[in-house]
């Protein structure tokens, strides 16, 4: 069975996100940090690791590209979690006993308007899944939690309302990440990293050997370049693979004009969930 690596608590998103990519034939395995995820692939711990890189709302998390700069892994893949919550409770309890609701402020903050409509204290957590393990494990009456439908089922707490988030169109894209090459498919997405020369139109060079090829481009930004201040670096995504002819010219073109480059991975590129796609644990 295939060991995938994820940051937090079963019954996290990103446990989800294992799920949803390689199906129900595979073994999640949670670590702690972000880094860990990393150093499981390496070592040979994982055969892979579903790295969280950014979210619909909140956009980019930059833990997880700084980490890409530092390491050597590839991405393998990518897939997009539609991020619904779900209040949960202890067996028995119904909605009318719900007096207090425990989550992460971001999974409050994302259901603020479902909360702000009820009399109920909120109160913070520090990991949405764990809140749930938390309650299965202490149950206390008149007392609800905020996470994953998923975290619900693994921790047999009962479902007292479901789609609680206040934004139908959040999701969270995950990076698959592996030590080879994955297989070419029909529509693939290359990502990579980059640093421009400190001169006037750099940047504006860069991008141009994508724009005279008519390339798309998916997502740029730009970090923080962490052992040189005020310098900057830019991660780059765009359709095709790194092996098209126009994708590989466009690609050495980048290469002659900027200071440095990092192929991250050409991969399948992911399509959006269907709205009431959900992942659920083997049983």
């Amino acid at each position: 069975m295939t060991r995938v690596a994820f940051q937090g608590q079963r019954g996290a998103f990103s446990e989800e996100a294992c799920y949803q990519f390689f199906g129900r034939e595979v073994e999640p395995v949670p670590y702690r940090r972000m880094q860990d995820l990393f150093a499981a692939v390496e070592s040979g711990e994982t055969e892979y690791a579903v790295l969280p890189a950014e979210n619909s709302i909140a956009g980019s998390i930059s833990q997880g590209y700084d980490l890409l700069l530092d390491h050597d892994l590839r991405v393998w893949g990518e897939t997009i979690v539609r991020v619904r919550h779900a209040l949960l409770a202890a067996a028995g309890t119904t909605l009318a006993d719900v007096q207090h609701v425990r989550s992460h402020p971001q999974a409050l903050a994302q259901c603020e308007r479902y909360l702000a409509s009820r009399a109920w204290t909120i109160e913070s957590t520090d990991n949405t899944a764990g809140s749930a393990r938390d309650l299965a494990g202490s149950p206390e009456p008149g007392v609800a939690v905020i996470a994953s439908r998923l975290a619900g089922q693994l921790y047999q707490l009962a479902e007292l309302d479901y789609g609680v988030e206040d934004l139908p169109n959040n999701s969270t894209r995950f990076f698959i990440l592996g030590d080879g090459e994955p297989p070419r498919a029909q529509r693939n997405k290359t990502s990579v990293v980059f640093g421009t020369r400190h001169q006037s139109g750099a940047l504006y060079d860069c991008l141009g050997e994508f724009a005279k090829r008519h390339i798309n481009l998916t997502k740029i930004e730009s970090r923080p370049r962490p052992n040189r201040p005020w310098q900057y670096i830019f991660y780059l995504d765009f359709e095709g693979h790194c092996q098209d002819l126009e994708c590989e010219a466009a690609l050495m073109g980048l290469l002659r004009r900027s200071s440095f480059l990092k192929l991250l991975g050409s991969y399948p590129a992911a399509t959006m969930p269907a709205p009431d796609d959900q992942a659920t644990p083997p049983a």
